[in-house]
């Protein structure tokens, strides 16, 4: 299956306990979203991110847990993030965390694209559910 939709995100800065040296800075933030479309769903989770000194060089890493309902079936699944960006050319995984899925979303795999244009959030699922 493959569907596409919205979605809106907050990002809020959390304590990571340790600090970047030679010029990288480190973040956690927590992930809330609430998804529109096929996908009606909110997450909750918590993103880990280093920014280099070099402009459009940085890196993330992310866990979300997604409730809600995929195409009319309800349950969750776990969303994991990975994302890097070099000089500005990004490149960016968003994959179903295997055996994640709950309820009628139990044996769901997929992966998950994130678009961002004039600062409007879509994504393009494209899953199976065994």
């Amino acid at each position: 299956m493959n569907i596409t939709g919205t979605f809106e995100v907050s990002l809020k800065p959390l304590d990571l306990g340790v600090r970047g040296v030679d010029g990288i800075q480190l973040g956690r933030m927590s992930i809330n979203k609430t998804f529109s479309g096929d996908l009606n769903a909110t997450s909750e989770g918590e993103m880990l991110s280093a920014m280099t000194a070099t402009k459009g060089s940085a890196g993330y890493v992310a866990i979300e847990q997604v409730t809600g309902t995929l195409s009319g079936k309800t349950g969750s699944f776990v969303l994991q993030h990975f994302g890097i960006m070099d000089r500005g050319r990004d490149r960016l995984v968003l994959e179903v965390v295997p055996d994640s899925g709950t309820g009628e979303l139990s044996g769901l795999a997929g992966t998950m694209q994130i678009k961002v244009a004039s600062g409007l959030h879509s994504y393009a699922f494209e899953y199976v559910l065994a």
